[in-house]
This record gives C-alpha cells, sequence and structure tokens, in this order.
C-alpha cells in the first residue's frame, strides 16, 4: 500500500493524544515509521507538537463531521490511531472511512453498542477492501482480552485443551478515571435513554459476536458479590467488565472458538478477605449501583457531569508514573485443572499505560502481515496474538506470567 505516512494519530491534542504522541515520536523513530498528528485545532496541535517534542511531525487540520478532511486524512496512511470521543458522537465516520479505503485502524474505544453497530454497517466493506479495524487497544480491553488469550495459551502449553473458564479479578488498581471513559459512559447512558433498545446491546455479553455463532453457555453475572473461596477474597463488580466481556467473548468467536463453544468468562475487583473484605465488596457494588442509576437519568446525569473529570482533564507525569494495576486470571479446564496468570502495568490504566498499549497496538498491526490478518473487524488477541503481547512487555510497561498451571 503506496501511503504518504505509515500512521496517523488523530485526536492527539485530547488528554491520551498528547500522552500517545509522546510515545510516537520514540517509537517510531525506534521503528522507522513516517507519521502524522491530526485534530480539529491548528493552534492546539502546534503547541502539542512543541511539548511533546514532535517538531518535525506533520499536523493535520482534520474535523471529524467534515467527510473530505476526514476521507484526505485516512487516506494519506496506511493505519489512522483515534483517541476522538466519545467514539459514538464522533467516531463513525473515520471508521466507515477507514473501511471503505483499506486504512487499518485502531482505538480506546470502550462503547459496546457503537462498535456493534460499526460492525453491523462496515464488517463486509472492510473484509472487501483489507482494512483491520481493532477497537478497544487501551485499557479496555487489552489487559483482559490478552490477559484471556495468554491463559488459554498457557492452558494448552501444559493441559492439552482449553480452560472452558476463566475468571478475571482486578487485585490492585491506582489512577484516576479518565475523563474521556467518564464521557463516553455518560454518552452511553443518555443514548439508552433515547433509545432503551440498547439496553439489551449493552447487557448482553455476546453482543460483539456474530448473531448466527453465538453460544448458548449461560455466562457469570456481572454484578454479583461473591465470596471466592480458593482465592480467599471477596469480589465486587469490575466497571469495565460490561465492555471487556464483549471482546473477550468476540476474540473466541474470530478464534473459531480455540476457548471452546461453552466458554464461560467473568471479571470482577477484588476487596479484600474476611469482615471487612465483605463489607467492601457491598460498598463497591452500591456505589457502582448509584451511579448507574443517577446516570440514567437526565437531571441527576447533568449534576454528575459538574463533579466528574471532563475530556481533556488528567493526571500529572508524576501522578500516572505512580499508577499501576495487577490483574489475576483464573483458568479452569473440563477436567478441574487450574491454569492461574497474572498481568500487570507500571502507569496508571486510564491514560499512561492506555496511551502506551495503543502505541503498541498501532505499531504491532502495521507489522502483521494481511495473509495473517485480513480484511474486517478484530479484536487485539485476534487480531495479533504472540506478537503483540511481545510489544507489549517489550515497550509498553506490562508483564504477562504464568503463576501455576
Amino acid at each position: 500500500m503506496d501511503r504518504e505516512y505509515d500512521l496517523v494519530l488523530f485526536g492527539a491534542t485530547s488528554f491520551v493524544g498528547q500522552i500517545t504522541t509522546r510515545n510516537l515520536v520514540s517509537r517510531c523513530a525506534d521503528e522507522n515509521l513516517s507519521w502524522a498528528i491530526a485534530g480539529r485545532n491548528a493552534e492546539k496541535l502546534e503547541s502539542v507538537a512543541n511539548e511533546t517534542g514532535a517538531y518535525h511531525v506533520p499536523r493535520m487540520v482534520v474535523d471529524a463531521a467534515d467527510e473530505g478532511a476526514v476521507r484526505n486524512m485516512v487516506q494519506s496512511a496506511r493505519l489512522v490511531i483515534s483517541t476522538v470521543g466519545p467514539y459514538a458522537q464522533y467516531g463513525s465516520m473515520v471508521v466507515e472511512a477507514c473501511a471503505q479505503t483499506g486504512t487499518d485502524y485502531c482505538d480506546l474505544s470502550g462503547e459496546p453498542h457503537w462498535m456493534a453497530a460499526m460492525i453491523e454497517a462496515n464488517h463486509e466493506t472492510a473484509v472487501a477492501s483489507g482494512a483491520r479495524i481493532v477497537n478497544a487497544c487501551g485499557f479496555d480491553s487489552i489487559p483482559s482480552d490478552m490477559g484471556a488469550w495468554f491463559t488459554q495459551q498457557a492452558a494448552q502449553a501444559v493441559n492439552k485443551k482449553p480452560c472452558n473458564q476463566i475468571e478475571l479479578i482486578v487485585k490492585g488498581m491506582s489512577g484516576t478515571a479518565s475523563g474521556g471513559t467518564i464521557a463516553s459512559m455518560m454518552n452511553m447512558m443518555e443514548e439508552v435513554s433515547d433509545d432503551p433498545s440498547l439496553a439489551k446491546v449493552l447487557s448482553n455479553p455476546m453482543a460483539l459476536v456474530p448473531k448466527e455463532q453465538r453460544p448458548k453457555t449461560r455466562q457469570p453475572s456481572l454484578t454479583r458479590v461473591r465470596e471466592h473461596k480458593e482465592e480467599n477474597l471477596w469480589l465486587a463488580p469490575f466497571v469495565m467488565a460490561a465492555t471487556n466481556v464483549k471482546i473477550v467473548h468476540r476474540s473466541n468467536a474470530l478464534l473459531d472458538f480455540a476457548y471452546g463453544e461453552d466458554f464461560r468468562y467473568s471479571e470482577e475487583m477484588a476487596t479484600g478477605s474476611g469482615p471487612l473484605g465483605m463489607a467492601k465488596a457491598g460498598a463497591v457494588a452500591g456505589g457502582f449501583g448509584g451511579f448507574a442509576g443517577l446516570a440514567r437519568f437526565k437531571p441527576t446525569r447533568g449534576l454528575l457531569a459538574k463533579v466528574l473529570p471532563k475530556p481533556g482533564d488528567g493526571p500529572s507525569p508524576e501522578q500516572q508514573e505512580k499508577g499501576f494495576f495487577n490483574i489475576i486470571l483464573r483458568g479452569t479446564d473440563a477436567d478441574g485443572n487450574v491454569t492461574r496468570t497474572k498481568v500487570t502495568g507500571d502507569r496508571d490504566p486510564g491514560y499512561g499505560s492506555t496511551a502506551k498499549m495503543l502505541t503498541e497496538a498501532a505499531i504491532t498491526l502495521l507489522r502483521t502481515s494481511r495473509s495473517t490478518t485480513g480484511g474486517g473487524f478484530w479484536t487485539p488477541a485476534a487480531a495479533m496474538g504472540g506478537p503483540l503481547i511481545d510489544n507489549l512487555e517489550a515497550h509498553a510497561g506490562l508483564t504477562f506470567e504464568v503463576l501455576d498451571s
């Protein structure tokens, strides 16, 4: 493919876009990649270039609502990275243009209703053009998707069969919620309020699996509080589970059900052991339910918007470096064999780690042959597998470790 640039970062002036720009300065030099940054404000693009060391990088003024500008941008690059969200508001035209022009694409979307709509509208077009569209390349949902893939590889290596159940447990996490992620969540609730049918998509763990391939296996509840006897932990709902679960199940389908058609997957957050752990789990579940209730209605949604982080807000570099995440995955096969793995990140999940994961996903996809991964809508695990884990460990501060198998 003969394009002017290897990649274009669209949304370079957003908070996570600025961090991604800084990452790309060094990584594109390492990989000898040509690239450009794009956004709707020329002055802000210049400021980002000066602040991140991207002085030499070409800039493109592009508004997400300008069809001609969007099309020119995607036709100039082999791959587009988009950090422009909420994606349901600003992302559809970019995805459509990429699918039509054979341009690869990575984003940070955690909006499953939008992903489902994009797959339905553009998948066949992307297959025909050769465009590889990969959503959810940040904390939504790389640790989950790649962690499940890694756990299955470890189980197969030792026990010669897949795990038909994986339980992901967030044991520790430090970092502030992304303003962009919160904006996407609030927009999602507003869209559900306007179109109640979307609630079925959001509540269906198989919503991103092709309809004709959806297994009937009953999936675990994502809203329960429970004690995990084997791990000696109380568990509470995990806010990212509703998106991550759908991505993992889509990976299984795209991999020809390598995890099994009876595969069950859950995500929860650990709150400790004993009575205190139980109390904390109840409090987390109550807070989770309270937030969802307030976000459901327009008046209280407006009140939340006034106090929650806004798009463009974010932690200082020092705060980003102090952040981390520590995730355990417990896989069990049909014979009861248990495989335990761990995934960790060395930056705050919503910003520092997310920007590095997005960077490595884009670079890995560029290096992935079309004979290996053809056109269509992919997940990180199904599109890139082991090479993505290699790059995440080498350049993004993530670790993948087998604890027991």
